[in-house]
């Protein structure tokens, strides 16, 4: 009887070691925002809206972009990306406080403008948000 409590509690301790392994819970992290664009490399500002769950943690360009954006803090965000927009490039880099959400969160495009500034039909343009 007592190999058998013993045994038990081994199993116990076990199983609790292991449910150590993996993280539970919300993990914060970045996500990435990335454009496709019908012309790429020919645009060059970009207004977006990112709305999820929580508010985003924290907000970066993407490389030789600037970023103006709100105020962090509600669950809706508008930012304006400008400079040389290029397809499947990430445009904007959002802290999050749980990645494993990341379906939680979209990004819509409100304007896109040229080279010249003149804005853009927004046919064939799309935002993804992603790990």
């Amino acid at each position: 009887m007592r190999i058998l409590g013993a045994a038990a509690l081994v199993a116990v301790m076990v199983a609790g070691l292991r449910c150590g392994d993996s993280p539970s819970g919300p993990v914060a992290g970045a996500l990435s925002v990335r454009l496709t664009s019908p012309n790429s490399g020919a645009d060059r500002a970009i207004l977006l809206t990112i709305d999820g769950p929580t508010a985003l943690t924290s907000a970066t360009a993407g490389a030789q972009l600037q970023l103006f954006q709100q105020p962090l803090g509600g669950t809706t965000t508008r930012f304006a990306v400008v400079g040389p927009l290029s397809t499947g490039a990430t445009i904007l880099t959002i802290g999050v406080a749980d990645v494993g959400r990341v379906s939680a969160y979209s990004a819509t495009i409100a304007e896109i403008a040229q080279t010249d500034y003149q804005l853009r039909s927004l046919d064939g343009y799309q935002l993804t948000v992603e790990r």
